[in-house]
């Protein structure tokens, strides 16, 4: 069956997370496998658009292929048993099915969304018809679905033939299939990448696999699958699946605890201490601090919904920002100035691109820039820096084979990331202007 199986995962999860060789994560069991591309995303869409643009990918290649679909963020103890199912949901998909692997419902969970299941006999042996779908549910009707042992937990892990999928996809949802068509019509490709187009994808329906197409399709059928599933999918599931000590904790970072059992904290700037508490969960990050009880972690969603009813800054940038070029980290900030750590990969450059409304000043921490201002081109190493007037044309780049590490000093009257004129981008995320203008858009 792997043989014939492509490869899509949808996110990577929790970076950095510690998960041992042996807990088997999805991504080591098919750590193997040699990318043909790597098709990247201006921004999610859910996994709908995604997984019709891979497929898309395939039959533009001659290749209709079956698509294993994973999100990275699953965790499968039992890899035996996990293969076992592959088989038979790999049994049903080449018979043109669409099958979801589904997690016998042990506990009334309300996290999860639920399968209901019917046998059929025109279906392979071990593989249900799915008779519904059932939005996450509340504890009494969780507890019905455990006691009658028809149904299961949606795992988010499909099979399916690529042309199969966007058949579907066609018939029950052609907003998508049209706009995902056009956006790979228009992708950049740089090698072994595929960047897809931003103009065409930003009016793609954001939409998942399960709603645009499962629910509505009628070959939908499951494959039970016992392999010690974890969907890592909340803090407490992060806490489940890792190493714990003496006490039951799972800490990263700088973590000093006293008296605290079975909590899980997670630090990256500061040091966390816990002294006489048990079953929480605190998340430091550069931007917020979130302090839990374990069992109310999927309450989260709702304190999001109040910092977006509130306005709030949190939820609409982050102080540490990735780029396909690198990231850059907000330092300091106040009226007329703001203080910027930017990282540039080995090989990559910033857009050719002017501010209106700001000047800047690029000091070399570690690496080598190679500088472009207005018409002049030269290289800075450590400990040198160079003034970047209001209005010139400018470009960071790193020649080097290390990362690139500056401190950004920007002064003027306005300095939103929106005050940027994009000339030349090797990206492809905009279509760049060819004279300076007001046109705006993010760095």
């Amino acid at each position: 069956a792997s043989a014939k199986v492509i490869c899509f995962m949808e996110k990577l999860g929790w970076r950095d997370r510690r998960i041992s060789p042996d807990s088997g994560s999805l991504f080591q069991t098919f750590l193997k496998c040699q990318p043909q591309s790597l098709i990247m995303e201006p921004f999610g869409r859910n996994t709908a658009p995604a997984v019709a643009i891979a497929a898309m990918k395939l039959l533009a290649d001659g290749k209709d292929e079956l698509m294993l679909v994973l999100p990275a963020d699953h965790v499968i103890e039992d890899i035996d048993a996990f293969k076992a199912s592959l088989n038979s949901a790999t049994e049903a998909a080449e018979k043109g099915e669409m099958v979801l692997f589904g997690i016998p419902a042990l506990r009334p969970e309300t996290g999860y969304g639920y399968i209901k299941a019917t046998h059929s006999a025109n279906l392979p042996e071990g593989v249900n018809r799915v008779e519904r779908f059932v939005e996450k549910p509340d504890a009494i009707r969780a507890t019905q679905y455990v006691e009658s042992g028809d149904y299961y937990w949606n795992s988010g892990m499909f099979i399916f033939r690529a042309s199969r999928f966007l058949e579907e996809l066609k018939l029950h949802d052609p907003d998508i299939y049209d706009t995902c068509l056009l956006a790979l019509e228009r992708s950049q490709v740089d090698g072994d990448h595929i960047i897809i187009d931003r103009n065409s994808f930003a009016v793609c329906p954001d939409n998942s696999i399960d709603y645009a197409v499962m629910e509505k399709t009628t070959r939908a059928c499951v494959v039970p699958m016992s392999a010690g599933w974890n969907d890592v999918g909340s803090w407490s599931a992060i806490w489940d699946v890792h190493d714990k000590d003496s006490d039951g904790n799972v800490t990263k970072g700088d973590v000093i605890l006293h008296e605290a059992r079975n909590c899980l904290v997670h630090s990256t700037n500061k040091l966390v201490s816990l002294i006489g508490i048990e079953d929480v969960v605190v998340v430091e990050t550069k931007d917020a601090v979130m302090i839990a009880h374990k069992d109310k972690v999927q309450d989260v969603k709702k304190v999001v919904n109040k910092l977006e009813a509130q306005g709030r800054q949190e939820v609409k940038s982050h102080l540490e920002v990735f780029r396909p070029w690198g990231s850059y980290d907000s330092v300091d900030m106040g009226q007329r100035f703001q203080v910027k750590r930017i990282t540039v990969k080995p090989g990559a450059q910033l857009s050719l691109q002017m501010h209106h409304h700001r000047a800047e000043h690029w000091i070399v921490v570690s690496g080598t820039a190679q500088v472009t201002c207005d018409d002049k081109t030269f290289l800075l190493t450590e400990n040198q820096s160079t003034y970047l007037p209001m209005t010139s044309v400018h470009r960071l780049a790193n020649p080097g084979k290390v990362p690139l590490e500056i401190i950004e000093v920007q002064s003027g009257g306005y300095l939103g990331e929106d005050d940027i004129v994009r000339y030349e981008d090797v990206y492809g995320r905009v279509d760049a202007p060819q004279t300076k203008s007001t046109n705006a858009v993010a760095r």
